[in-house]
């Protein structure tokens, strides 16, 4: 499996619905990519002034992260799709 580095997470996309409010069907290439993931995998935390800081998401949260951050990285491991982001552009935790 893969590992990330200092804070970056490593997640899945999770599919939104393809139906509206209004019970209209999106067609697949209207669709825009979910900014949900699942997180599959973190770093140990970002290096601060020689001290770790830890991670604040952990594996199998459900995240809302930033459509166009600067660290979005789409990679495919394994024959999977997955996002490999830094944990600053996380926006925050779904409950």
């Amino acid at each position: 499996m893969f590992k990330p580095l200092n804070n970056y997470v490593l997640m899945e996309r999770v599919a939104e619905d393809v139906k509206t409010a209004g019970g209209i069907i999106i067609p697949d290439t209207a669709k825009e990519k979910p900014v949900m993931g699942r997180v599959v995998a973190t770093g140990d935390g970002e290096l601060q002034n020689g001290n770790r800081v830890p991670m604040t998401v952990a594996v199998g949260d459900t995240v809302l992260f930033a459509k166009w951050a600067s660290s979005l990285n789409d990679v495919k491991l394994d024959g999977h799709d997955y996002v490999l982001i830094k944990e600053s552009d996380i926006l925050g935790i779904v409950k």
